[in-house]
């Protein structure tokens, strides 16, 4: 048959068994010249099976005897099976529009120096000959790969007019881009001004799904603690349909691997992916933590702060003398939601106002540290912001649309989109200035909730900030990391870290990205010069409390 090429995700594979390379048989007639040299000799061909080098049915070509095989000349190979898909049946798991095609995964055979060559989760380009086997009543459709390389779907690599626009009006602000992208993101979910910080935070992890030069995948997890989650769920929902992969998890599913046994005569364990390794490289959302069971809690934890899943495959289920434990890389961006009361936490601490920490409902401290970034969205308007969003929702049913908000910048979601896609293949690098804020502030801040608060900051808390500066310069469609860009990093972390630990000698105020309504011209100066203090506090902080800081940050 004519060779083909395919595309696609891989979702499942097998461990690597043995296979046949080629035998030696035997005529069993002793006054046959077959019954011994190599006059009957069957190698494996291209697209054919097991059964086609080795079977008890071979008869010799000189005497019609049957055919003995001699074992001893008998050459094995390494064989590993990998089911390959359509990227596009993603759609189902994600929150994409639906549509009425079925997709259907095809088995990969890969011999000898192809195996191990692919991996769950990843993209590739297989050229390979197609093969049918035939089991009555049953026919199977495979094919035999010849060559393998990692691929990459085409996306759109130019924003559009509205943002090239707007990047000019903004150019004397290094913050004002982004704050506008944040302000006009998700108007058919919120009304503007609502749930600013979460918004940028969400474009912030979108553009942080791939990894950088080096291979290394700097994670921007997302861990949104709320009083309504019906809304903010919906946001999230909506940002996860503009992601270049994106998948929402069930409380229910498998969230790293499965096994089951290979359906081709292999015998071995079939490790099919979770929703975690189906999101390489992209988004993966869990929903509300409450609705998890404790161990699927503690396996999230572990994922976090590891970077890794395992599956045990016990040895004796699938034919192998010994248990076996592989570990697959998790490299996706995960967002949950978890609902807080206003009551004291269960620690015993009994304003939460004055500490600055959060009640997080059924997520313990340790996971709110493995998420990283965690966010309050809180209305500091009260009732005002319930009727906003009432006022918002019941437009929407009387005028479906039309502008809901005239005065706002209209950016649709498919504007959003390649922004997103261009943003997150920028390669940038941190200037000397975001180094100096960035290692200040963690040295300064170790120091501080180490001495105070028994808190112990980890490295992880470099990778976060290094992460959250990385993506709002992507984000601001620069190439270069900025300070201002650090400081909006340290803004977000402080306020993380302050919900989970309390307030520390920084003092910021809560929503520190978003002081101010944007509605206009004059919020956006109110929001710089706002900023450009809160700059100033941390370089205070930094130089009152890091180590060896008045090396590097003048008094003055």
């Amino acid at each position: 048959m004519r060779p083909v090429i395919m595309e696609g995700l891989v979702i499942a594979m097998t461990r690597v068994t043995k296979y046949t390379q080629g035998a030696r048989f035997l005529c069993i007639n002793d006054d046959c010249p077959c019954s011994s040299g190599f006059h009957h000799i069957r190698i494996h061909a291209p697209g054919a099976t097991e059964s086609a080098t080795v079977r008890n049915d071979f008869s010799c070509m000189i005497c019609s005897s049957p055919l003995k095989e001699d074992v001893k000349f008998r050459v094995l190979g390494d064989k590993q099976l990998v089911e390959l898909i359509d990227v596009k049946a993603l759609n189902v798991l994600s929150a994409h529009q639906q549509n009425a095609l079925r997709y259907q995964s095809v088995t990969l055979f890969l011999r000898d120096e192809l195996c191990n060559s692919m991996r769950i989760g990843q993209l590739y380009r297989v050229l390979g000959i197609p093969a049918h086997v035939h089991q009555w009543p049953n026919i199977t459709w495979s094919v035999e790969a010849n060559s393998i390389q990692p691929w990459e779907p085409e996306y759109p690599h130019k924003i559009g007019a509205n943002f090239q626009e707007l990047l000019k009006a903004t150019a004397g602000s290094p913050w004002r881009f982004s704050a506008i992208l944040a302000h006009s993101f998700g108007l058919g979910i919120s009304p503007p001004g609502l749930y600013n910080t979460l918004k940028l935070c969400l474009l912030l992890s979108l553009v942080q799904t791939r990894a950088d030069t080096k291979n290394t995948f700097h994670s921007l997890d997302l861990l949104v603690v709320t009083t309504d989650t019906l809304i903010l769920d919906r946001l999230m929902t909506y940002s996860l349909s503009l992601a270049c992969r994106g998948v929402r998890h069930q409380a229910s599913g498998e969230m790293f691997a499965s096994l089951s046994r290979d359906e081709h005569g292999a015998g071995t364990a079939n490790i099919h992916a979770g929703s975690a390794l189906l999101a390489t490289g992209g988004i993966c959302m869990l929903g509300d933590l409450s609705c998890y069971k404790k161990d699927k809690l503690d396996a999230i934890q572990s994922a976090l702060e590891s970077r890794t899943a395992s599956v045990f495959i016990p040895g004796k289920k699938y034919g192998e003398d010994a248990d076996q434990q592989l570990s697959f890389p998790v490299q996706c961006n995960f967002w949950a939601l978890t609902y807080s009361t206003d009551g004291s936490r269960r620690s015993g601490k009994a304003d939460c106002a004055v500490q600055g920490t959060a009640e997080m409902g059924p997520v313990p401290v340790q996971m709110a540290d493995a998420f990283g970034l965690v966010i309050q969205c809180r209305n500091n308007a009260g009732e005002q912001a319930l009727l906003a969003q009432t006022v918002h929702t019941l437009k929407q049913a009387v005028q479906p649309g039309n502008p809901l908000y005239p005065s706002c910048v209209e950016l649709s979601s498919q504007d959003y989109q390649e922004l997103v896609a261009h943003a997150q293949n920028l390669q940038v690098e941190l200037s000397p200035e975001a180094k100096k804020i960035i290692h200040g502030y963690y040295m300064a801040n170790r120091r501080v909730r180490s001495q105070r608060q028994g808190v112990k900051m980890s490295v992880a808390s470099v990778k976060l900030l290094i992460s959250l500066a990385e993506a709002h310069c992507k984000l601001c469609l620069r190439t270069q990391v900025q300070e201002e860009d650090a400081v909006i990093a340290v803004l977000l972390c402080e306020n993380s870290v302050t919900l989970k630990h309390g307030a520390s000698a920084l003092i910021i105020p809560p929503d520190a990205v978003f002081p101010c309504d944007l509605g206009d011209v004059d919020g956006l100066h109110r929001r710089d010069t706002t900023l450009d203090d809160l700059h100033q506090n941390i370089l205070r902080f930094i130089y009152a409390y890091a180590p060896g800081a008045d090396m590097y940050i003048t008094e003055e």
